[in-house]
């Protein structure tokens, strides 16, 4: 069942979904460059010829990107795959975040696969055909308050990813979103706080996001989105997009049905303290 080639890239491979898509992939018998700033050690190999090549690579420099990607192209057996699942989250309100913190969110999870894509998307089309994966989330479809920058960085990718699939479709390249909900990853303790103490917010942000951080240490593990990311990888017409979990595509679909102002109240009251 592979369909487009025996070698995988994966972004962020070395921790959360990114790394729960390596070993997936690598349990599958593929060949997977798992990259990330702090690749290291050897490679993982798995019964059935599959393994785990760790690449160090920073998303968010173009040198990085560009010595990165071109070793992997070298190296890679059959690259037909890219899973991006690199990215950052900062928290804090819309109004008062830093620019700098709104840069490198942007930076890091739009940016970054504009980079990487850069140099892998002359590969699929040199070889005929291809796969790509961008991890978005359900906070790229509804907006999350005090998730301001995180949730435009992910609507972002919804449109890039959208129009990437039908530009590159008449080369046999096929792109899709995987749009998990709240997850139990390192993602968690690694968000970026953005608020300052004497922001009129500040409280009301501290117990929203605080909110969220249960649901999310609450929630899905991240090899449901990784098996998921498998079940595309050996499809040969991905939808656009694929929403994770039941629930999460409930409200996605009441979305569409429901008004967006009563969507945005509804929001606001699962998130926002009264």
């Amino acid at each position: 069942m592979r369909i487009y080639g025996s070698s995988v890239l994966v972004t962020g491979g070395t921790s959360g979904i990114g790394l729960a898509c390596a070993e997936v992939f690598a349990a599958a018998c593929y060949e997977v460059f798992a990259a990330s700033r702090g690749a290291s050690g050897e490679v993982r190999r798995f019964d059935g010829g599959g393994c785990i090549l760790p690449v160090r690579m920073d998303v968010c420099d173009e040198d990085s990107v560009s010595a990165a990607a071109q070793g992997i192209l070298s190296r890679a057996k059959d690259l037909g795959v890219v899973i991006h699942c690199a990215g950052m989250g900062i928290a804090g309100a819309a109004e008062d975040t830093p620019d700098g913190a709104a840069h490198l969110q942007m930076e890091t999870n739009y940016f970054g696969v504009l980079r990487v894509n850069r140099y892998i998307m002359p590969r699929f089309r040199s070889r005929g055909g291809g796969l790509c994966l961008i991890t978005g989330s359900v906070a790229g479809l509804l907006a999350i308050p005090f998730q301001s920058h995180y949730s435009s960085s992910k609507f972002a990718l919804e449109a890039y990813a959208e129009a990437l699939r039908s530009e590159s479709r008449r080369f046999g390249i096929r792109v899709a979103l995987i749009e998990p909900g709240d997850t139990k990853t390192g993602f968690t303790a690694a968000r970026k706080y953005t608020i300052a103490e004497d922001s009129p917010y500040y409280r009301t942000c501290m117990a929203s996001v605080s909110k969220m951080e249960h649901d999310e240490q609450n929630g899905r593990s991240p090899r449901e989105t990784a098996r998921i990311a498998l079940r595309l990888g050996e499809c040969r017409n991905p939808p656009v997009r694929v929403v994770v979990g039941f629930e999460y595509k409930v409200m996605v679909f009441l979305r569409r049905l429901l008004p967006h102002r009563l969507i945005n109240y509804v929001i606001g009251l699962m998130y926002v303290p009264r």
